[in-house]
């Protein structure tokens, strides 16, 4: 990514007819009262800030670091716009796009994690690479990810209530997506905090074990949510080591699965037989 040596660590004036939006971009939704906010700041004030685009033709430029301050300038009546102007490929831009969002900390929860998406599907990179990038953790990423398991609806849900990505993260918990729409309209409808909605969601998790009348006439427990299993198999190691007997515990969770690896010993095993 370099400069253009025509005008090399220069400011430009560019038409604001000529400058299109990214498509990566990862904001979606542009607060307009904020906006109108930011014209009148710009009409008292000017630009402070340019713009960073990039020449997508002899004609045309797009936007890498800026879609604000453009739309605003528009509504100002600002019919050109100070720019730099960079040379970078499809994907340094839509990295670019989603670093400078990400570093003005105002980027909704899931436009990041759709942002981070686009970027790891459309130019296959994988959670390390685009972590390093952006410099995070491989499972900061991975968390992130996990949000888009929400439906679009819930997604919806939580941002309209104000909920934080912590209520988020907790609703993931209940794999049964009528359960969890239950428990996320209780959630606001009570005005829940972090600690109780976490507790709202324990209890549901607890009495997702319910019997269930088989087909033989016989009662059979049938389990609603996963997390009980976990639950289980974390109890059961546990046991074995207040037991004496040294256990190991390691779990991954990769966003689609879970994947769980117990360890033994079989001496120790031997001897309390």
């Amino acid at each position: 990514m370099n400069y253009l040596s025509k005008s090399e660590n220069k400011i430009t004036e560019i038409p604001t007819i000529k400058i299109r939006p990214n498509k990566t971009q990862p904001r979606k939704i542009f607060d307009e009262d904020k906006l109108r906010d930011l014209a009148k700041s710009i009409e008292e004030n000017g630009i402070l800030q340019p713009l960073t685009v990039r020449r997508v033709s002899q004609s045309e430029y797009e936007i890498i670091a800026g879609e604000r301050r453009l739309r605003a300038s528009v509504l100002a009546g600002y019919s050109r716009v100070p720019c730099i102007v960079i040379k970078c490929n499809d994907r340094e831009s839509a990295m670019l796009a989603l670093l400078e969002n990400l570093q003005r900390c105002d980027l909704g929860m899931f436009e990041e994690a759709r942002g981070i998406s686009r970027l790891i599907r459309r130019y296959g990179i994988t959670q390390e690479q685009a972590a390093k990038k952006l410099g995070k953790s491989q499972s900061t990423i991975a968390n992130k990810l996990r949000l888009l398991n929400l439906s679009y609806d819930e997604q919806d849900w939580i941002v309209q209530a104000g909920l934080s990505e912590r209520h988020a993260r907790a609703l993931l918990r209940i794999y049964d997506q009528e359960l969890r729409k239950e428990a996320l309209s209780k959630i606001i409808a009570e005005n829940l905090n972090v600690a109780q909605s976490e507790e709202l969601i324990e209890n549901i998790l607890y009495n997702s074990m319910v019997p269930e009348q088989s087909k033989k006439g016989t009662r059979k427990i049938v389990i609603k949510d996963v997390r009980i299993f976990i639950n289980t198999i974390n109890k059961a190691v546990s046991t074995m080591q207040q037991a004496g007997i040294d256990a190991v515990c390691k779990h991954k969770d990769s966003g689609d699965y879970i994947e769980y690896t117990v360890k033994i010993p079989k001496q120790q095993t031997e001897r309390s037989a």
